[in-house]
């Protein structure tokens, strides 16, 4: 963030918000290398790898915002201030509700668990065939057991840690693309040739993450 004298126009306040936009939705794309004792990570690797970097950098952004001389004021930087503040608390936010959920699944895999029969080519009809015959065909059931058998695990684990892995990571692709979406709305507003946004009590005058906070919010009562 700059130090100039000068206030920030409302086209580099946009583009404030579409920069922070672009970081926070490249964040689910991001790939990270997966050995194969943890392919069942894949999934959240490349989002807990990238995720960090972007909130610092996002966070190094808003305290220049505040720090800016003169400081962000009139509807417009109070405006970009708010939604910059709401994409970097939700982000946070997320980032610590995966993290956790990864945790999660490390435990698990690190628990030890029931002694089980060694993982190996399929030599006929077992028990957990009966559990994975409905939902994978022959090749992809092979594929499940290979996988499981370089993570040291027992298919059914396998796809249990998998499952969750899968779910933490859609969790925080949600997340960014609401954030991202909401900040090219607001950097939109601002480019918008009126005098908008007019800060006041309606909340339709309130910044688009700002608004999807609060209805959140009121979701969770």
């Amino acid at each position: 963030m700059t130090n100039d004298r000068t206030a920030l126009t409302r086209s580099e306040l946009a583009d404030l918000l579409a920069e922070a936009a672009q970081k926070v939705g490249g964040i689910p794309a991001a790939e990270y290398p997966t050995a194969a004792a943890r392919s069942y990570l894949h999934p959240v690797l490349g989002p807990l790898s990238a995720g960090p970097r972007v909130v610092t950098g996002l966070n190094d952004r808003f305290e220049g915002f505040l720090a800016a001389e003169p400081r962000p004021a009139g509807s417009a930087g109070l405006f970009a201030l708010a939604s910059y503040a709401s994409a970097l608390g939700w982000l946070t936010e997320s980032f610590a509700e995966l993290t956790s959920s990864v945790d999660e699944i490390c435990m698990r895999v690190g628990i030890p668990a029931e002694p089980r029969a060694t993982i190996g080519a399929p030599t006929g009809r077992t028990d957990q065939d009966d559990e994975f015959d409905f939902a994978f065909s022959a090749l992809e059931l092979e594929a499940v057991r290979n996988a499981a058998e370089a993570a040291g695990l027992a298919p059914d684990d396998y796809v249990e840690v998998l499952s969750q892995s899968l779910l933490a990571a859609a969790r925080i692709t949600d997340a960014c693309m609401e954030i991202s979406s909401g900040l090219l709305d607001d950097a939109a507003l601002l480019r918008e040739s009126s005098d908008r946004p007019r800060l006041g009590d309606d909340p339709g005058n309130l910044p688009a993450l700002v608004r999807s906070l609060l209805a959140r919010m009121e979701a969770t009562e």
